[in-house]
Formats: C-alpha cells, structure tokens, sequence
C-alpha cells in the first residue's frame, strides 16, 4: 500500500480538542514534526480533518529486497 509523509504546518494552540487529539492520533506532537503512515481509508481520513494544519506528500517506495 502507498505510504504518505504527514508535516504539522500550523499549530494546534486554539483549535478544538477534536482537531487536537486527532494530530496527536497521527503522531504529530510539535509543529514541523514529520510521519510516515500508510495511506488506508483511516489515515486519510484523520489527514481531511486537519488538511488546514498539515502538508502531505506521497513517499517513493523503494525495493530494498535482497
């Protein structure tokens, strides 16, 4: 499955606790911390209801089987 990086952009200070607990559910405790998750139908839909707070870029997979 893809996987996405997940950047915390804007800060958490004022927004709903929902919106807070959500960018610690994804890992994101501090702004400019970055996470690597797989893209499933649930991370992505914790990443919609932060969109306005995180940036997210598709990671290249890489074939290090040997």
């Amino acid at each position: 499955m893809a996987k996405i990086q997940i950047t915390q952009v804007r800060s958490k200070i004022g927004r709903p606790k929902k919106q807070k607990a959500t960018l610690e559910a994804l890992g994101l405790r501090r702004m400019h911390q970055t996470v690597v998750h797989e893209a499933t139908p649930q991370i992505l839909g914790m990443v919609r209801k932060v969109q306005h707070l995180v940036k997210v870029t598709p990671v290249e997979e890489t074939n290090d089987k040997k």
